[in-house]
């Protein structure tokens, strides 16, 4: 797993190894930002359930201002620190060892871009997406990463659903402010 592009362009990435880690492929992190490529320069950035860091790292590469990286998992913890440096990028990262529902319910800050890779089937997204609108910032965009046939609800507390994306056997349902599609 390498960073695709921006300022740690083909740095490779550390990840960890056993079942209950699922780094998201290169062609659904390539759609990803092509969605959002416009919105990533000077951004805040939020990645939940990071993993490895993989995404918000490649959005730090590709400009964004900050990433904040949140993940209960010690091991990841680690990983994404060990990634950070080795990108050159951990002075615009901070690395949060918290739950996402914890951490979004006491969240302070507002993100421009929130990127979610729950576990598959943990029925996770009734429980973060209505946390959602508090942490995102006006104009701000959700990008939800999930299997295909999970269906994700067209409203969650004050976000819309804005657009499904799909890729193979997995989808990136996007949200907004309903204040925004208005």
């Amino acid at each position: 797993m390498r960073v695709i592009t921006g300022t740690a362009r083909g740095r490779k990435l550390k990840t960890l190894e056993g079942l209950e880690v699922r780094p998201t492929t290169d062609m659904v992190k390539e759609a990803v930002f092509s969605i959002i490529q416009f919105r990533v320069p000077c951004a805040s950035f939020l990645d939940v359930f990071a993993g490895c860091g993989q995404i918000g790292i490649e959005a730090l590469s590709r400009g964004a201002s900050r990433a904040v990286f949140v993940d209960s998992s010690r091991q990841s913890q680690e990983v994404i620190k060990e990634n950070l440096n080795t990108t050159g990028l951990m002075k615009q990262a901070r690395v949060i060892a918290d739950d996402a529902v914890s951490f979004l319910a006491h969240a302070a800050d507002r993100y421009d871009i929130v990127f979610l890779d729950p576990p598959y089937d943990g029925g996770f997204a009734e429980r973060v997406l209505p946390l959602l609108e508090r942490v995102l910032a006006p104009g701000g965009i959700v990008l939800y990463e999930h299997r295909l046939q999970e269906q994700l609800p067209e409203q969650a507390g004050g976000l819309v659903l804005k657009k499904n994306y799909r890729y193979g056997k997995i989808a990136v349902t996007t949200y907004i402010h309903a204040a925004d599609a208005e």
